[in-house]
């Protein structure tokens, strides 16, 4: 009986282990599917306002639209981030881009106007769907 019982509890955990890899989460933190953020990043509208989604304003190859472009955005993260006008909370580059989409006026780049992009894609996207975006904005190096 005592093997049984053992058993059923390595049963039990590896069950339990693998509901929380299949949710997405990790200590309580979410993890982004870059596929998943480049489909999302893509889309002409997202969040429950359907506001323009994010290629609406900025591109992945360099040039310009309303936006900054997502082209480079890991290495201009890690610039903004060592700047002495940097007055966000982030301190890596994926809390960064995160906050970057929550509370997109923390750091407004050079050449760009505050209040111009959403303000509550906090709200509007789930932390699913946010760490989805991270992931895919953390492939472009």
């Amino acid at each position: 009986m005592t093997n049984h019982l053992r058993w059923t509890g390595v049963v039990l955990a590896l069950a339990l282990v693998g509901c929380t890899a299949s949710s997405g989460s990790s200590g309580g933190a979410t993890t982004g599917d870059a596929a998943r953020g480049e489909a999302l990043f893509k889309q002409s509208t997202i969040g429950t306002a359907s506001a323009p989604g994010c290629s609406t304003c900025h591109s992945l190859d360099g040039s310009t639209l309303v936006g900054p472009t997502q082209a480079g955005v890991v290495a201009r993260a890690e610039a903004a981030l060592k700047s002495a006008d940097y007055k966000g909370s982030a301190k890596t580059v994926t809390e960064y881009l995160k906050e970057s989409i929550v509370t997109p006026d923390a750091f407004v780049e050079q050449g760009f106007t505050p209040g111009v992009m959403y303000q509550t894609f906090g709200k509007e996207l789930s932390d699913q769907e946010i760490a989805d975006l991270v992931a895919f904005l953390m492939t472009q190096k």
